[in-house]
């Protein structure tokens, strides 16, 4: 659903997240919004494919931090980054203006955050030559496609606040759009979350959380 209740708040890492006062719920942690995204999807996804070139599916694109925090990865590896992402309710451009990522980061907000909310829907963009982009305007229990993944961002928001996103069903899907060898990471690792992801064919394994949190999860393909 459309949340229309939401503003902007500081983390204590000082990068900004989006509060949704409807659902009492926030876009990233209130312990670090980049030091989270940091640590779950780039530290313990992106950098464990060991692949020059790969394919990203990100459940949820939301304020675009993963997704820029991927780009500037892929532009200073030299990595080529094919990455889509589903977002049905994409934020109004004067919540997005404010967020202080790139500033944070002290990177160019025009190439590496910008774009990705300026680009158009349901297209493949090239952004450079190693990031290559495409956000779709669909719900994640209906999507559907052909392609195939070699790493997932799962990034719903949390089990308690969007439970159809964390079933079975849905892992069942994550499972058949990856790669043989791929892995899904996700910053929940709650134990009705594991047994719906083993129950869908994954390997679990628990890895140390991000701030705040004591364990995240990686699923594997295998």
């Amino acid at each position: 659903m459309k949340y229309n209740n939401i503003r902007i708040v500081k983390t204590l890492d000082g990068s900004q997240t989006i509060k949704v006062a409807d659902i009492n719920e926030h876009y990233h942690s209130v312990n670090g919004a980049i030091q989270e995204s940091q640590h779950v999807f780039i530290n313990n996804g992106l950098h464990y494919i060991r692949k020059d070139k790969l394919s990203i599916f990100e459940t949820g694109f939301g304020t675009g931090l993963n997704a820029m925090l991927t780009f500037y990865e892929a532009e200073k590896s030299n990595k080529f980054v094919d990455y889509t992402t589903l977002e049905l309710y994409p934020l109004d451009e004067k919540i997005f203006l404010q967020l202080n990522y790139a500033e944070m980061l002290n990177l160019d907000s025009n190439k590496y955050f910008l774009p990705l909310h300026a680009c158009e829907w349901n297209r493949n963009i090239e952004l450079s030559k190693n990031f290559t982009f495409k956000k779709i305007s669909v719900d994640l229990n209906k999507y559907s496609d052909n392609k195939r993944f070699d790493l997932i961002y799962f990034d719903a928001f949390a089990p308690d606040k969007q439970k159809e996103l964390w079933t079975e069903t849905v892992f069942k899907k994550m499972f058949s759009i990856l790669n043989d060898g791929g892995i899904l990471v996700t910053y929940s690792a709650k134990g009705e979350v594991k047994q719906n992801m083993r129950n869908a064919g994954f390997t679990i394994t628990r890895l140390q959380g991000a701030a705040g949190k004591r364990h995240m999860l990686r699923a594997d393909k295998q």
